[in-house]
């Protein structure tokens, strides 16, 4: 039996006939599976037309349409199987005719067993040397486009060969993807970004996918399809959902092009960007050509002399308690390692060295005193194990909080009872914890530690209660709508504000105003 089965249709008015067509050969052993029978020309042309079997036996004198008219019009209307004439002598003037229409093929009746073998067996070889001919076109096409396009990357064609309409690469504007697993390190993608692009693109062929040098890249070609990948990106704004496959995926992309000889600018910064995920935000899931520090001036070089000058500002602010500066300091130290042009070990060096000499200075200025620094081994192990500059200069802001604390200033207390305080007195504006750790001199991601652990709660669940206490309070005066009510504790979505309500109360506030009602009656 043949490893690729096609699919044969009967059409004969005869039943005994079409009968003795389905077992005088054997169908499977010959690669075919019978798809269905007619016994007149106009069920035989639906069924051909709906099922597009690869090989249809028909007789030319049927009720309803002749064989030759269901060829003439089936051929009319885009078939492409092969059609065998069954038929008599005396018809064959008609298997003449269909000839114009491309049929190879005519056998007459009584059908002989080895006659009609031959032919199915030539029409299967045919078939299967016409698909393998346009899959290895196919093939050849595809590798031409990609090996042309590697070449368009290294500035390396002649345009006034290339044929870009042939190749389905003409269009007004273009603009190069890259993508890879947002896990730094795992190579595996568990979803291909040019899969779910395709969903979207609508079979408009309004983008190529390729892989250069290890790296995945989509070239979108078009305004379509740019389009399409700016409605794409809203999803990053907030970032993705979790657990879905935009969360696993992170994206860089370099600036669109009007001239296809300008693509190899586009996909440069597209790599540039992929090389600088290290100084990614939390989260981060997308790093565009507009992040890209100044294309027109020149990166500064990286200057080991500076670790000396924010080793000083660092150690007289930690000597003051003086935690505003501390993490001022450390958000400069971001920026300018941003803006050198350097390999990012040579940044992992610069961050290590910084801190080892706080860490000497400090000892050396309180020697008395036991400092609450890492081990230089345990520091420099952390330091090279992490993915991002913010974790390292969130390592950096919980040491120097340690520290602070450890030579005498024991203000930890008393400064959150200050943001309990402010949070009090400004529930019903749009306070976040980012917001409140800058006001106070805090590095956030410590500071959410050491609320939690010292209040007991999230800091953003503690600003809810605030809020629905005071809507309670609101509800009970009775002199306000609910949708104002949300709007006077901090909730802009009224829906949102529903939603923390009964999570925190039991019931919606228009329940729990209906319940305050009844018991006052």
């Amino acid at each position: 039996m043949k490893e690729i089965m096609e699919t044969v249709y009967i059409a004969d008015d005869e039943a005994n006939i079409r009968e003795g067509l389905k077992y005088i050969v054997d169908w499977k052993e010959m690669g075919f599976t019978i798809c269905g029978e007619a016994g007149n020309g106009e069920d035989a042309l639906r069924d051909i037309l709906e099922l597009k079997p690869s090989l249809v036996l028909i007789d030319m004198r049927m009720p309803k349409l002749y064989g030759l008219e269901v060829i003439e019009q089936a051929k009319a209307q885009g078939f492409t199987g092969t059609f065998v004439i069954l038929s008599g002598y005396s018809d064959f003037k008609y298997a003449q005719a269909a000839m114009k229409f491309g049929v190879q093929y005519y056998l007459t009746k009584p059908m002989d067993e080895e006659e009609l073998e031959k032919v199915v067996m030539e029409v299967y070889d045919t078939i299967q040397a016409e698909r393998q001919k346009k899959s290895d076109n196919e093939f050849f096409r595809r590798k031409s486009k990609k090996e042309i396009f590697q070449d368009i990357l290294k500035d390396e064609v002649d345009y006034g060969l290339l044929n870009l309409k042939e190749l389905k690469l003409d269009a007004e504007v273009y603009q190069v993807v890259l993508y890879e697993n947002f896990q730094i390190g795992e190579l595996e993608l568990p979803y291909q970004f040019a899969d779910m692009f395709m969903v979207a693109d609508s079979g408009t062929n309004s983008f190529e996918h390729f892989v250069v040098k290890g790296k995945n890249v989509l070239l979108l070609k078009g305004n379509f399809a740019i389009e399409k990948f700016q409605r794409f990106l809203k999803h990053y704004e907030s970032a993705p959902q979790k657990g879905s496959p935009l969360d696993t995926l992170f994206l860089a992309y370099g600036k669109a092009v009007a001239d296809i000889r300008e693509l190899k600018t586009s996909y440069e910064q597209a790599v540039l960007l992929l090389g600088r995920r290290f100084f990614c935000e939390k989260g981060q899931h997308v790093l565009g050509y507009a992040e890209l520090p100044s294309l027109e001036q020149e990166l500064g070089v990286l200057d080991i002399s500076q670790v000396e000058g924010y080793c000083t500002k660092l150690t007289d602010f930690l000597q003051t308690f003086n935690r505003r500066k501390v993490n001022e300091t450390l958000q400069e130290l971001e920026n300018y390692l941003y803006h050198v042009d350097t390999d990012i070990s040579s940044v992992r060096l610069f961050v290590t060295d910084l801190y080892l000499q706080v860490k000497e200075m400090m000892n050396h200025r309180y020697n008395a005193v036991t400092l609450p620094f890492d081990s230089n081994q345990d520091c420099i192990a952390f330091i090279n194990e992490q993915h991002y500059l913010y974790e390292i200069t969130d390592y950096f802001a919980e040491q120097f909080e340690e520290v602070m604390n450890s030579i005498g200033n024991s203000s930890r207390d008393s400064v959150l009872d200050d943001i309990l305080y402010y949070i009090e007195h400004n529930y019903h504006t749009n306070i976040k914890l980012e917001g409140i750790a800058a006001l106070f001199g805090y590095n956030s991601s410590y500071l959410g530690k050491i609320f939690n652990k010292t209040v007991g709660e999230s800091f953003n669940s503690y600003v809810d209660q605030v809020r629905i206490k005071h809507a309670i309070e609101l509800l009970v005066e009775n002199k306000h709508k609910v949708y104002e009510i949300a709007e006077l504790v901090g909730y802009k979505n009224v829906d949102y504000f529903h939603k923390k309500f009964k999570k925190y109360v039991g019931e919606s506030p228009a329940e729990y105003r209906k319940k305050m009602d009844l018991q006052e009656e």
